[in-house]
């Protein structure tokens, strides 16, 4: 028993010792993505247009039925991800349906979107 927690041990160690020495960089897959330029006006009519107001409500603050998406919502590539192939209930959203910049146009609709007010500021919610 003594002998396997040494190697158990021993592994350990030059696990750590050569995780020190590695270079410390960020693979390319999990580099952040910046979003393209979009046209929010664009973005807007293509969230009506396309039913994304039916389950995350007209200003992307989410609903019944869909999550937030607005004012900060995940990273673009991670948008697209999802929207191509989503899970649960939303249907996917293929390039025949919605083109990337017309993604890039619905995500910079989102993301100049306010934030939704404070529960304490709504007179009926106090």
């Amino acid at each position: 028993m003594m002998m396997r927690s040494t190697i158990g041990a021993a592994i350990a160690a030059a696990v750590m010792v050569h995780a020190a020495a590695a270079p410390q960089t960020t693979p390319p897959a999990q580099t952040p993505a910046t979003a393209p330029a979009g046209d929010v006006e664009k973005g807007k009519t293509l969230f009506t247009k396309n039913g994304c107001y039916q389950c995350h409500n007209y200003e992307g603050h989410g609903g019944a039925a869909g999550a937030r998406l607005a004012p900060n919502p995940i990273p673009f590539r991670a948008f697209v991800t999802y929207v191509r192939a989503p899970k649960g209930d939303m249907p996917p959203y293929t390039a025949k349906v919605m083109s990337d910049q017309e993604l890039a146009d619905v995500y910079a609709f989102l993301r100049s979107r306010p934030r939704p007010p404070a529960v304490s500021s709504l007179p009926l919610l106090r």
